[in-house]
């Protein structure tokens, strides 16, 4: 079992279960009995609720011992049993979450009032949570969540009874008003500050409230600590209907404000009160955009990603080296080629289909078919493709973004992709509407390309994004954007580490026109190399080349190409065109041996321009003057 302090030290999200008295009411429990008692009495409806969690994707389960303090258990007689009942419950917890899920040490309140608004001693406190705390201890949790807390004080006497007897770590939670302040009247500034002096290792919010007011919090919260945030929401506030209590938020809506709640900063979400596996299932599948769910394993100083029980034991799953010549190359380290060429305008493609030619006859490996660049109206990329593959026989490598269609329509493209024979593809999330001629069009991005390649991942592996079997597994050989370039590269590394973890198999890069940004770029991922293929793109002018600068998201020329191209621009528009094409064989030249493949874009569509750029290569260039005529 991995030590939970792994999963603090990463950047992952992690999913909490939900409510535990919900579900077991659901099931016939009524509210006047001690449900902490059912782990001696009942354990197997106990470990049939955490089993639905695990089920729905928890990656953390809570014992059924919010309550199992001695104050607590006392109106139920079952006080002398406080630490059978503890026990139990971390056992049955363990049992259900196998070695894949961590299992949670939940302490609630004492249901009493501590000084100075009660007659219980801060040192009594703690000794009433130092009982509950060790036999959790006994019974083997990974971690301590201390929830539903208002009184800061009590709080206090929790974290210090785990803290002097472990050093697992603490979920601290608080449970706020409609206000956003405890009933105390703390504040989220205020609360979270003294949890993190106070040595919490997750400082968050449960139950209360529903997610909208959570989030507000959320966002209060973050400035005031460096530690991991979380939320666990109640389903909203419950509504009295013929006198019954219903939580009316749906699995829907608390997925929505789950990704909401990460992007403002927190790293563990779930539910409270009114949730059930229904809700854990849907926020689970909402955040593996965030987090893909594969294990990293370390392999020397090398980052290595094994998909960890992905796959449904009956489905085996394509190697690389049998998808397609692309994934081979790529899987035995040859060096690949491929060249960029847009789709169609229109419904005719027969002059791009009649330029693609031109790369079979030449020998190149693959041609790169985007999908709506530029948010551009184009034919469609898998169209495109499609007809590529079938008229020409050359292999394409599908770009594939996200930014059109929602995860049902992703589901489904990709599917009939596969079942079509398309193999190679390239995972990007998509250029925003607002560049191309229709600002005014909607974008989906229900996932980003992590998401996504995630998506495609488990499609492999035989399983939908719910983790439902689907039968025979595709055969996609897994490709990412990367932009060396990135104004922000903590970030842009962090998403490609991310995408690494999700599947990705190689990566692709934005055109490079600074190779020395190239190889630190390079250096900088050494920890989580995979095979990357250098863009090239072979400039024609000088205004070209301030196009591509200025109004092409992370591509940048550097001042040197730029005055060199305004130089050469200024004689002729041939001249501009010979300096850009001896400038992209230069760029080439230097990183071939960085690099494992190079995919050379043939601006305005023209093919033979791209072709003189590879030819550059020995290996191109041997195979030109073996199919040059013989002359005597």
């Amino acid at each position: 079992m991995r030590n939970f302090r792994e999963v603090l030290d990463s950047d992952t999200i992690q999913v909490f279960d939900g409510a535990m008295g919900t579900m077991l009411y659901s099931k016939g429990i009524y509210i006047n009995r001690s449900y902490d008692e059912l782990n001696l009495v009942a354990p197997d409806l106990v470990r049939e609720v955490h089993a639905e969690y695990v089920r729905a994707g928890a990656d953390i389960i809570e014992t059924n011992t919010y309550s199992a303090t001695a104050h607590k258990l006392q109106p139920y007689g079952l006080e002398a049993n406080l630490r059978e009942i503890n026990i139990r419950a971390a056992r049955i917890a363990r049992e259900a979450a196998g070695n894949r899920v961590f299992v949670a040490g939940a302490v609630g309140p004492l249901g009493l009032r501590i000084e100075p608004y009660g007659p219980t001693s801060f040192d009594e406190a703690k000794e009433m949570f130092t009982a509950q705390v060790s036999a959790l201890l006994e019974g083997g949790v990974d971690l301590f969540v201390l929830e539903t807390f208002s009184d800061l004080s009590e709080m206090h006497q929790a974290i210090r009874a785990v803290q002097e007897l472990c050093d697992l770590p603490i979920v601290a939670q608080v449970t706020i008003q409609i206000d956003g302040n405890t009933v105390f009247g703390a504040t989220p500034e205020m609360f979270t500050s003294q949890l993190d002096e106070w040595g919490a290792d997750v400082i968050g919010l449960n139950c209360g409230v529903g997610p909208a007011i959570v989030l507000n919090a959320i966002e209060k919260m973050r400035p005031f600590t460096t530690r991991k945030l979380s939320a666990q929401p109640n389903a909203g506030l419950p509504r009295d209907v013929q006198g019954r209590q219903f939580y009316m938020c749906s699995p829907e809506y608390m997925a929505e404000y789950s990704r909401r709640i990460i992007q403002a900063g927190a790293r563990f979400v779930g539910g409270c009160c009114g949730t059930t596996p229904a809700h854990i299932k849907m926020i689970a599948d909402a955040i593996r955009q965030f987090s893909p769910r594969t294990q990293q394993v370390t392999v020397g100083d090398q980052v290595k990603v094994a998909v960890h029980d992905l796959k449904p034991p009956d489905v085996t799953v394509v190697p690389p080296e049998e998808r397609s010549n692309w994934s081979r190359k790529i899987a035995r380290g040859e060096f690949v080629t491929t060249c960029e060429v847009l789709p169609p305008k229109g419904c005719d493609p027969q002059k791009t289909l009649d330029s693609i030619r031109l790369l079979k006859t030449a020998g190149v490996d693959g041609v790169n078919i985007p999908d709506g660049p530029r948010a551009q109206t184009r034919m469609g990329a898998m169209a495109t493709a499609i007809l590529v593959e079938r008229e020409i026989g050359i292999e394409s490598v599908l770009h594939y973004c996200c930014r059109d269609r929602n995860l049902l329509g992703m589901m489904s493209d990709l599917l009939g992709a596969a079942a079509l024979g398309l193999r190679n593809l390239l995972l990007i999330t998509g250029d925003p509407p607002k560049m191309g001629p229709y600002p005014d069009a909607t974008a989906v991005f229900d996932i980003d390309a992590i998401g996504l390649t995630n998506m495609v991942n488990k499609l492999n592996h035989g399983l939908d994004l719910g983790n439902n079997p689907t039968g025979k597994p595709t055969a996609f050989s897994i490709g990412v954007g990367v932009n060396p370039g990135a104004v922000n590269m903590d970030e842009e590394i962090k998403r490609f580490e991310w995408k690494i973890e999700a599947g990705a198999e190689y990566a692709i890069t934005q055109p490079v026109f600074d190779t020395e940004q190239l190889r630190e770029f390079l250096k900088r991922i050494e920890h989580c190399r995979i095979p990357i293929v250098a863009g090239i793109w072979p400039l024609v002018s000088f205004r070209n080349a301030e196009f591509l600068h200025n109004e092409v998201p992370g591509v940048r020329v550097t001042p040197s190409i730029m005055e060199r191209m305004r130089v050469a621009s200024t004689i002729s528009k041939e001249a501009g065109r010979d300096e850009g094409l001896k400038i992209a064989r230069e760029c080439l030249l230097e990183v071939r041996d960085l690099i494992q493949g190079v995919q050379v874009s043939a601006p305005f569509g023209n093919v033979k321009y791209a072709l003189e750029v590879f030819e550059v290569l020995p290996e191109f260039s041997a195979k030109k003057e073996d199919a040059a005529p013989v002359i005597g």
